[in-house]
């Protein structure tokens, strides 16, 4: 079961640092990066 899970968790770091690459490549990195800032707008923050 834990074997599953590495394999299922190195195939979507590998998916995901392919296509920042590739994004980086083509120089639409920028709005993969805004898309990013607008979902974790939702998220909630703690400024001490």
């Amino acid at each position: 079961m834990m074997d599953i899970k590495w394999k299922k968790l190195v195939f979507r770091m590998g998916v995901w640092l392919a296509l920042e690459v590739f994004f980086g490549y083509i120089g639409v990195d920028t709005i993969a990066d805004y898309s990013e800032f607008i979902f974790e707008r939702n998220s909630i923050t703690l400024n001490c």
